[in-house]
């Protein structure tokens, strides 16, 4: 605890440490009183002559006491102290929306190790860059969820990123239901920036509101889209659960690109295409340049003085010192 309090200990005026100089002054000056004053030092027989006393044993014990003092008060003087750099950062975050497919198809395995968990990786490398803007996160399949309402606790959205999984939902692709509930968590915002990013691997065939509606929305709350279709071409290695276990087929990858660059183009975002994990990290990067937080960090640097347990030391070190002198160590004429 004692170690604790001194750990990464400052002098605020260090200089003063240079009077440490006139201990070993005052050190010698008192070897030399004493070698004066006995003329010789006589080292005696200790089973001829007995112990000293314990005052003889002792007898320099004021002296160190002194120096103790005085070594404390210098270091007072000196004001030691700990430094800790406090950083506010003040601006103009953007909300943000990141609403992610979960439907069966998913699962398909031409990104690795599959299209919904490259997903969440790059959408967790995305959140932890964005360090003062807000972030929900909404997920949809045959239907939609909210994973998590807007923060700025990156520990809680990683958390919920982490937490998704295919089959939470029903089965299905219901874009229309997912961008919808991805505007209403902004419909509130203050914030002057607000933004989707929907990923979707798929054609809208459910749902209880249309894409097109819910565009509308988006348009009507100011609210920008970034669409990302994922897939490769053609056709993709798929798990599929069949009597005799889980067996991989060919599905075919259908994204209805019209759609998603109509939804974007008309909210003012920009559609993506990623056909593997390095292209969908690529469209996550170039989102994270397009949408900047205006955000000026300030650093202000606070001292805690630590000078006050050296001044006890040293006032109860002279109060020792005092205490013998008239006391134990006191002279008679």
């Amino acid at each position: 605890m004692i170690f604790d309090y001194f750990k990464n200990i400052n002098f605020g005026q260090p200089w003063f440490l240079l009077l440490l100089i006139i201990v070993p002054v005052l050190i010698w000056w008192q070897v030399t009183k004493n070698s004066r004053r006995q003329g010789t030092i006589t080292i005696s027989d200790i089973s001829a002559s007995g112990l000293s006393s314990w005052k003889t044993i002792f007898r320099h014990l004021p002296f160190v006491l002194r120096l103790l003092v005085l070594i404390f008060i210098i270091a007072a003087i000196a004001r030691p102290q700990t430094m800790f750099e406090e950083q506010n950062a003040e601006g103009e975050g953007v909300d943000i929306v990141l609403c992610i497919d979960v439907s069966g198809s998913m699962t398909a395995q031409d990104l690795q190790p599959n299209r919904l968990e490259a997903a969440k990786n790059v959408a967790i490398d995305f959140v932890k860059q964005r360090l003062t803007d807000r972030i929900a996160v909404v997920i949809f399949s045959g239907e939609s969820f909210t994973q998590c309402p807007l923060t700025t606790d990156q520990r809680v959205l990683v958390s919920a990123i982490e937490n998704i999984r295919n089959g939470l939902l029903e089965d299905g692709t219901a874009i229309g239901s997912g961008l919808g509930t991805s505007v209403d968590r902004l419909r509130e915002s203050k914030s002057k920036s607000k933004v989707v990013i929907l990923l979707t691997d798929g054609e809208n065939n459910g749902g209880l509101i249309d894409p097109q509606t819910a565009k509308e929305i988006a348009k009507a709350f100011q609210v920008k889209v970034y669409t990302i279709g994922v897939g490769t071409d053609g056709y993709a290695p798929q798990p599929v659960n069949t009597p005799l276990g889980v067996v991989m087929q060919q599905g075919k990858v259908s994204i209805d690109e019209k759609l998603l660059k109509e939804i974007a183009h008309e909210t003012g975002g920009k559609y993506f295409r990623a056909k593997d994990n390095k292209g969908l990290t690529g469209i996550y990067d170039e989102i994270n340049a397009l949408e900047k937080s205006k955000v000026e960090i300030s650093s202000r640097t606070r001292y805690t003085e630590k000078f006050i347990p050296f001044v006890i030391a040293a006032l109860v070190l002279l109060f020792v010192e005092l205490l013998l002198k008239f006391t134990v160590f006191r002279k008679f004429p």
